[in-house]
């Protein structure tokens, strides 16, 4: 059966809810910390996670707020949001389903906006931005987080490649010019507030989403005849470790 994009996103996910409720990747990291540091919360705001997965960038942002939406398109993930929260003493994290590129949101409804590990589900990031764009406050801002592409084609096609094979609802992994270009269309002002390099070991990165042993086998076969600029980039390992780049971007309002 053909799916669109977003009903893939919803089946894989959906199968995944609990591998992502338990991953290392999603759950830490050097980039959310600093997206709660960037915050600089007061505890008064309202917080929007667009796309929230299993809620741990939602469930970061809770202590430091009055209250945290958890947005996502897919319903058992909402569920996992809602059994860590409930594990963790949390009672100011509601739970919304439905597509960030159109919020069911009123205008300036939220102190923040943020996003971590998504955007690259996205079928039209631009027409996510301009929603984040109209229900931020005035003096708000935006946090995106993702795997960026690099700027060489060569190593960006790779990229696309690997992450195609590995999820079939991947749209695309966008270049850190590509997110500031889409950024200002928007209406925003933004810059690149933290870098960093993500490693990943192969086995989890396939289980996690349960890429299906054909596509394993390609993906193996992939890396191992990469051309040398890509295995230079990602760091390729003999056990198919590989390294992504990841990047933070910070955006206000014009």
């Amino acid at each position: 059966m053909t799916m669109d994009v977003k009903a893939s996103v919803q089946q894989q996910f959906g199968n995944a809810a609990e591998k992502y409720a338990v991953s290392a990747v999603h759950a830490q990291g050097a980039d959310l910390t600093r997206m709660v540091a960037l915050a600089a919360l007061n505890g008064s705001e309202i917080v929007l996670d667009a796309g929230c997965g299993a809620g741990h960038t939602a469930l970061a942002f809770a202590p430091h707020c009055a209250q945290v939406v958890a947005y996502d398109l897919t319903e058992t993930m909402l569920a996992q949001v809602e059994r860590l929260a409930s594990e963790r003493g949390l009672n100011n994290v509601e739970t919304r389903q439905g597509d960030v590129e159109a919020l069911p949101f009123e205008d300036a409804s939220f102190d923040l906006v943020v996003t971590r590990y998504s955007a690259h589900h996205w079928p039209n990031p631009a027409a996510a931005l301009r929603e984040f764009r109209r229900v931020v406050k005035p003096g708000g801002r935006v946090l995106v987080s993702d795997i960026v592409a690099p700027e060489m084609p060569v190593d960006d096609t790779f990229l696309q490649t690997i992450e195609l094979l590995r999820d079939i609802s991947h749209v695309r992994d966008h270049s850190v010019s590509q997110w500031l270009r889409m950024f200002a269309d928007s209406g925003f002002t933004a810059e690149v507030a933290f870098t960093w390099r993500l490693p990943l070991k192969f086995e989890p990165w396939v289980d996690r989403i349960g890429t299906p042993a054909p596509y394993v086998e390609i993906l193996r076969r992939v890396m191992t005849d990469a051309p040398m600029e890509a295995r230079a980039h990602f760091e390729i390992q003999p056990d198919f470790t590989f390294t992504l780049d990841g990047a933070l971007l910070m955006a206000a309002p014009v």
